[in-house]
C-alpha cells in the first residue's frame, strides 16, 4: 500500500490491442503501432492520479491472444505484484478477446490486488477514440482502495465489470462490455470511483498451467453428433456445449455427448442465451435431464467461453479426477 499522503503505485502492462492502433494506409486497416508510453502521454492528469510504471508486454491485436500469452500475462502481473509496494495492476488489451483474459485472470489471480483490464472501440486515428478516457478510468480504480479485494476487473466507458462475468455485448458500440445477469460493479465519475455491490467470487484456481486443449461448439436446430464427435476424436481433452434455451439439445447429439461420458472426459453445458442458468428442467430426449443423467455438467450462469476457461483450469489443477473438475465447474460456491 502507498504511504499516507504519497500516491498509489500502479503498474501498466500494455498487451496491444485497437487501444495501440493506428490507420495504416498501405494495409487498408488499423494496426498496432502504439506503445503503453505513448498511449499514457495522451492521458492529461493521469500523473496527478498515481504514480505509474510502464511494462510493454506486446503489440497484438486481440484474436493474436492466445492461451498461452494469457497465462505468460497472469505471470507479468504475478512478477509486479510480488515485488511488494505495487497498489494496483492496468492492462490495456484488445477488446476482441477481453473477456476470456478476464476470466481466466479473475478465476486463477488472488483478489486483494486489483487488476483493471481496458481497451479502446476506436482506434488512435479516429476522432471518437476513446483509449484515453478508458486508461484514465482504470488507473482510477486500480489506485482506489475500495478496489481492494475485488481481484481483476474490465474497465470501459466509465463502468466497472467483474472480470469473471463480463461479456462484450456489441460488435462495436462504446458500452459494450456488461455483466449481463448482474450488472457493474461500480462506475468512475468525474475523478471520482463508485462501487455499489460486492463482488462475487469462487475460490481461485490456480494450476501450473491450464490445459488448452477444450473445444467450445455452439448447439444450433437439426445439429447431429459431427462436430462433438469430431473434437473426442481428434483428442480434446474437454468440450464446452454452448446448448439451447435452459441447456437442451437436439437428440441427434445425444449420442456423440455419449461418447464423451464413456471416454471418462468432460462435457460442460452452457447456455447460448444471452442470460440466464442452464438447469436439468426438461426430460425430453436431448433435455438438461437426460444430460445430467448421462453425466454431463452444468455451467450455472457461464457463457460458453468462460466454461472453456473454467474447464482449462480445472482440468489444469485435477487432471483427470473428474469428479473434482464436476465439484468446481458445477458445484463450486461463490464465496471465499
Amino acid at each position: 500500500m502507498a504511504e499516507d499522503g504519497a500516491l498509489p503505485r500502479v503498474v501498466l502492462i500494455a498487451t496491444g490491442g485497437t487501444i495501440s492502433m493506428r490507420i495504416d494506409p498501405e494495409r487498408g486497416g488499423a494496426v498496432p503501432r502504439l506503445t503503453g508510453s505513448e498511449i499514457l502521454h495522451t492521458v492529461p492528469g493521469v500523473e496527478e492520479v498515481a504514480r505509474l510504471e510502464v511494462r510493454e508486454f506486446g503489440r497484438y491485436p486481440g484474436p493474436h491472444m492466445t492461451i498461452d500469452r494469457m497465462w505468460e500475462l497472469r505471470r507479468a502481473i504475478l512478477d509486479a505484484i510480488g515485488e511488494g509496494g505495487v497498489d494496483g495492476v492496468v492492462v490495456t488489451h484488445g477488446t476482441d478477446t477481453i473477456e476470456e483474459t478476464a476470466y481466466l485472470l479473475d478465476r486463477s489471480l488472488p483478489a486483494e490486488t486489483p487488476v483493471v483490464i481496458t481497451g479502446a472501440m476506436r482506434n488512435s486515428s479516429e476522432l471518437s477514440w476513446d483509449g484515453p478516457a478508458n486508461l484514465m478510468s482504470a488507473v482510477e480504480v486500480a489506485a482506489s482502495r475500495e478496489a481492494r479485494g475485488r481481484g481483476t476487473m474490465v474497465v470501459m466507458d466509465e463502468e466497472i465489470v467483474q472480470g469473471a462475468e463480463v461479456v462484450k455485448t456489441h460488435t462495436e458500440a462504446a458500452g459494450t462490455f456488461r455483466s449481463p445477469n448482474w450488472g457493474p460493479l461500480g462506475i468512475t465519475d468525474k475523478g471520482r470511483v463508485l462501487f455499489y455491490r460486492e463482488s462475487r467470487r469462487k475460490r481461485p484456481l490456480e494450476p501450473e498451467t491450464p490445459i488448452p486443449a477444450v473445444d467450445l461448439v455452439k448447439v444450433v436446430a437439426g445439429m447431429d453428433a459431427r462436430l462433438v464427435e469430431a473434437s473426442l476424436d481428434s483428442g480434446a481433452r474437454g468440450i464446452v456445449l454452448e446448448a439451447l434455451g435452459r441447456g437442451n439439445v437436439p437428440p441427434a447429439v445425444v449420442p456423440g455427448i455419449r461418447r464423451w461420458v464413456d471416454a471418462g472426459r468432460p462435457v460442460v453445458v452452457a447456455s447460448r442465451s444471452a442470460r440466464g442458468r442452464v438447469l436439468d428442467t426438461y426430460a425430453y430426449p436431448g433435455g438438461g435431464h437426460e444430460l445430467r443423467e448421462m453425466g454431463a455438467i452444468f455451467a450455472d450462469h457461464m457463457t460458453g467461453q468462460q466454461a472453456r476457461i473454467e474447464l482449462m483450469l480445472a482440468l489444469g489443477v485435477f487432471g483427470d479426477e473428474l469428479a473434482r473438475v464436476r465439484d468446481v465447474v458445477e458445484a463450486g460456491r461463490y464465496g471465499e
